[in-house]
């Protein structure tokens, strides 16, 4: 993590709501993983979804976007790792860190871009190998909060593909009506 400053404690709810609040903007490694994974960040990979929904005139990516992100929640809170340390400091931040909400938002968005752009697939491939690498080398996030991230996008991107949630939906509304 050579980009990476000191210690620091978890985002605070407004922090992981307004982009760049608070931001480490130093050394300039760490500036320039700021900006790459911004559109990762709760708000602006919401409404990323949500253009590209539109254009698609398909809702799934946004119930993708939700199932995933709370998902992501639960995880944080209900699963426990050990204590990380560096330097024999106490890394507070990473205790509930995985998995990466960066890596998952952001690979829901390149996937649900890349569904109503499909000539965006490239570039949009090419941004979020450079989010993966950003998030370990400034320090927000581990391989493994990484992987879990993607992993964990991976699974909602297939489900949202598969139909199963519109077929789903479909059943509910006939038993609705």
């Amino acid at each position: 993590m050579p980009f990476a400053g000191g210690s620091s404690a978890p985002p605070t709810l407004l922090e992981s709501v307004v982009p760049l609040l608070h931001a480490q903007l130093h050394p300039v490694g760490a500036a320039i993983a700021q900006i790459v994974t911004l559109p990762g960040q709760v708000v602006i990979s919401f409404l990323l979804v949500a253009v590209a929904a539109w254009k698609l005139r398909n809702g799934t990516w946004i119930v993708v976007w939700v199932a995933a992100v709370a998902v992501e929640l639960v995880f944080r809170h209900a699963l426990t790792r050990p204590a990380l340390y560096r330097h024999g400091v106490h890394l507070v931040a990473f205790d509930t860190s995985w998995p990466s909400g960066h890596a998952l938002r952001s690979a829901i968005a390149a996937a649900a871009l890349a569904a109503a752009w499909p000539r965006l697939r490239i570039p949009l491939v090419a941004w979020l190998a450079a989010v993966a690498v950003l998030l370990e080398l400034a320090g927000f996030h581990t391989p493994t909060d990484i992987a879990g991230g993607l992993l964990l996008a991976t699974g909602a991107v297939a489900v949202g593909e598969s139909g199963f949630l519109g077929r789903r939906a479909a059943r509910l509304r006939r038993r609705a009506g």
